[in-house]
């Protein structure tokens, strides 16, 4: 086999392979195998046919495509590991010249991983929020526990905000009551916006026995989205009482004995909490430095299928578990087609630079992955995902993901590397010491690109 790779340009090769017809003769073997076995010819047992009878009834073309067909994977591998090029997705494969008992002759156009240099990152520097707890926000912190803790009682009086009311509804779209338009005994406290739109300017004033009807868009069920006429009816109103601030509050809502203490720990929490957001910050912030400074030219095919796999997952995902559609979706954030397209292509592009850049950088900083890292990454993923670690890992290995968790952390680890030689400041100009930790990091990374990219899914068909 001979084969040429022509750059057609920086981000993809045509390969033109040449097979020598000799070297067809295992596939041609398990052409004229396969097609005994699905085949029955009078006068011979099945799996007997000899290959000039098979040549005669069937025809020699359709044995030379079978074989075609099973060796052109083996011979365009072999042509790829020799010219040692990194390629992404599948290739366009065009048969030029077919010579029976001579020639195979075929080109390969493939996307490949772009050449990228890395220039000198140790100047990149970024200013990032300070880490200031106020005794406002302690304030707020307790109070929100105190919120949690509170307790209700009935009044006879007419509801008002912050009163929790149990309530009837009955939703009508079209003067039609709708099958799940209907709820008896929900409770809802006034003001929190949990339920639907306009329910709190309709129950606000009323008694238990009173109701009112008002106009809102469902959120949800089998009419979401359209307009709905709702009758809601108020059976009681409970005002909520809170607790005193004091030691025998924060011995109830906590394990401290004091209030101060429990104050003390809202201030270490808070600041903890903004420290991780700190280091959330400086990492994105860092990254998107990092992209400046790199030329990196982006496949169109793998940007295509990037585009199209993230409005797919949109689609059929996360707004389906919504309950909109697309159209209903545009419409509530206020955008267009078109511009939700160009916003999803910012978002690719940054998440395919992100993944070559950094892959480069492991490369070029000889970064491994040991299994404790593994297994913390694995870990943290779990626990975001809502499955246990043990439920997650079985779906990892049974869905050949793990080399997509090890890129995440390789990566994870080539952003702390550029972290750790930045300088970065806060609002206040002091010089922030952040504590490397991959891991944290390796999050960052996935947000950027946002779940592994349609660029590692291309790898994985290509490895298989």
């Amino acid at each position: 086999m001979k084969s040429a790779v022509e750059t057609l340009n920086p981000t993809r090769v045509r390969l033109s392979i040449e097979v020598p017809f000799e070297e067809l003769k295992d596939s041609l073997d398990a052409a004229y195998k396969k097609i005994n076995q699905q085949v029955t010819v009078k006068g011979f047992r099945k799996g007997k046919i000899p290959a000039r009878v098979i040549d005669q009834r069937f025809g020699r073309g359709a044995v030379l495509e079978e074989a075609v067909n099973d060796a052109l994977p083996k011979f365009y591998t072999e042509a790829v590991n020799e010219a040692e090029i990194d390629v992404l997705g599948q290739p366009e494969v065009d048969i030029t010249e077919l010579k029976d008992g001579e020639t195979l002759n075929f080109t390969a156009e493939v996307d490949v991983r772009p050449a990228i240099e890395i220039p000198d990152y140790s100047g990149i520097e970024v200013e990032v929020d300070s880490v200031e707890v106020t005794d406002e926000d302690i304030a707020k912190s307790v109070e929100q526990l105190r919120e949690r803790f509170a307790s209700t009682s009935p009044v006879e009086r007419a509801a008002e905000d912050g009163d929790v009311v149990t309530i009837d509804l009955e939703a009508k779209v079209e003067g039609e009551v709708l099958e799940d338009g209907v709820a008896s005994g929900v409770s809802y406290t006034i003001g929190s916006g949990e339920l639907l739109e306009g329910i709190d300017d309709a129950v606000k004033g009323l008694e238990a026995g009173g109701e009112a009807t008002f106009a809102s868009e469902l959120k949800g069920g089998s009419a979401a989205g359209k307009e709905a006429e709702v009758t809601v009816k108020v059976t009681q109103v409970a005002a909520r009482e809170l607790p005193e601030l004091d030691d025998e509050f924060a011995q109830l809502a906590s394990e401290f004995d004091t209030l101060e203490e429990l104050r003390a720990d809202s201030r270490k929490r808070l600041e903890n909490m903004k420290q991780y957001d700190q280091a959330t910050q400086a990492q994105e912030r860092v990254l998107e430095k990092l992209l400046e400074l790199v030329e990196v030219p982006v496949p169109e095919k793998l940007l295509e299928e990037e585009i199209n796999t993230r409005k797919h997952n949109l689609e059929h995902h996360q707004l389906g578990q919504m309950g909109l559609d697309f159209e209903k979706y545009l419409e509530i954030q206020g955008k267009t087609e078109e511009e939700f397209v160009a916003e999803t292509k910012e978002a690719a592009v940054k998440g395919i630079k992100t993944q070559f850049v950094l892959d480069e950088l492991v490369k070029r900083e000889k970064l491994n992955v040991n299994q404790e890292e593994l297994t913390e990454h694995l870990m943290r993923r779990a626990a975001s995902s809502g499955m246990s670690p043990d439920q997650f890992a079985q779906a990892v290995v049974e869905g050949g993901q793990v080399p997509l968790l090890v890129g995440e952390v390789a990566r994870g680890k080539a952003l702390a590397v550029v972290v750790e030689a930045a300088t970065v400041k806060d609002t206040n100009g002091e010089v922030v010491d952040l504590d490397d930790d991959e891991d944290e990091t390796a999050e960052t990374v996935e947000a950027a690109s946002e779940d592994a990219p349609a660029e590692a899914a291309a790898e994985e068909k290509t490895e298989g």
